[in-house]
């Protein structure tokens, strides 16, 4: 019998197959590459909300946790994916730069945002105001780590590539049975997926459309990400990923022109320079209404749990989260309120 069964691997799978790696327990991961958001995100990790200059939720622990993790995933796989990447805040007026600097004195912040306005000397851009720089942040080759774990996790019999039949469960006291698998536990970690599980989808998930560009353009120069009203964010080689819109109403996995068009116009306000767009992407990220996690067991079957609405943020979230999510199944430890799904019960 094993240990668990995992369902879905974007980056909620990934984290806690990691704990379950580190600590020796049995598993099997079920992929069907159907939910993408993971794999077309932008990849940064930043602990704060740019847009208004706070701090995420439980950023500091998280971030604590976050890039070590990320490090010990790279000395795993041996593959580069961890890189620091200065991300820099493009003002629109006098008035941000105030309250840039209102944002720099307060506790938590204090730790995250340079005091010291930057001088833009890139002749691609057109920054009137300066930059603020936010410190601690970085990228993570999501695209590369996802699939270079799943090849480790191939390597060790431990992949399914399929669709799973959540009909096909048969849940026993003890265990959970599956096409023949028995496994003690099963974790569901389908992002937006979620929706077409019987035994979670009384949970608020709402799904939130992002969509990105790639561009090339040999006379950018960029080495930094750059925040105005999307990122800019360089992929070496002349490459850049550009974006991401934000649509709760479309729950399409497909690219659309009207996001090209918001796209090329947000980033034409302030890039000065030709560009090609060579590429297009969407994924649907898990949001939920109320921005936490969705993480716990079934209120009915002890040995049936979830991992899923990282949202946004998932690169620092993940890490924590799934452990919490681990040692709460393992040693009955509990779980951070904020993030329990034992909040929606009266929903189900």
């Amino acid at each position: 019998m094993l240990d668990y069964i995992i369902v879905g691997f974007g980056l909620s799978g990934l984290s806690f197959v990691e704990h379950l790696d580190n600590n020796s327990n049995s598993y099997i991961v079920f992929e069907n590459y159907s939910h993408k958001s993971s794999r077309v995100a932008g990849g940064l990790y930043n602990p704060v909300v740019l847009k208004r200059f706070t701090a995420a939720w439980q950023s500091l622990e998280q971030l604590h946790k976050a890039v070590p993790f990320y490090k010990s995933i790279e000395a795993k796989l041996q593959e580069q994916l961890v890189f620091e990447l200065p991300i820099y805040r493009r003002f629109n007026s006098i008035e941000e730069q105030n309250t840039w600097f209102e944002a720099c004195d307060k506790p938590i912040l204090d730790q995250f945002l340079s005091s010291e306005l930057i001088e833009n000397r890139n002749p691609a851009l057109e920054i009137p105001y300066r930059y603020g720089a936010v410190k601690k942040t970085g990228k993570i080759a999501i695209e590369k780590m996802l699939s270079s774990y799943l090849q480790y996790i191939d390597k060790k019999k431990g992949l399914v590539n399929e669709s799973f039949e959540h009909d096909k469960i048969s849940i026993k006291n003890t265990h959970i049975e599956y096409k023949g698998i028995k496994a003690k536990n099963i974790v569901f970690a389908e992002g937006f997926g979620l929706k077409d599980n019987p035994f979670f989808n009384y949970l608020p998930l709402v799904g939130n459309k992002g969509e990105y560009i790639i561009i090339k353009s040999i006379d950018l120069k960029l080495k930094e990400a750059v925040k105005s009203s999307i990122f800019i964010i360089p992929l070496g080689n002349d490459l850049y990923k550009v974006g991401a819109t934000y649509n709760n109403q479309d729950k399409s996995s497909q690219t659309t022109s009207a996001a090209k068009v918001e796209l090329k116009e947000k980033l034409e306000r302030f890039l000065k320079v030709e560009y090609e767009i060579i590429d297009q992407v969407a994924g649907i990220r898990p949001t939920v209404r109320d921005r936490r996690p969705l993480v716990g067991t079934h209120p009915s079957y002890q040995n049936v749990h979830i991992l899923n609405g990282l949202g946004s943020r998932g690169i620092l979230i993940g890490p924590s989260v799934s452990e919490n999510l681990y040692y709460h199944i393992q040693n009955d430890t509990p779980l951070d309120e904020e993030i329990d799904i034992k909040r929606f019960e009266k929903l189900r």
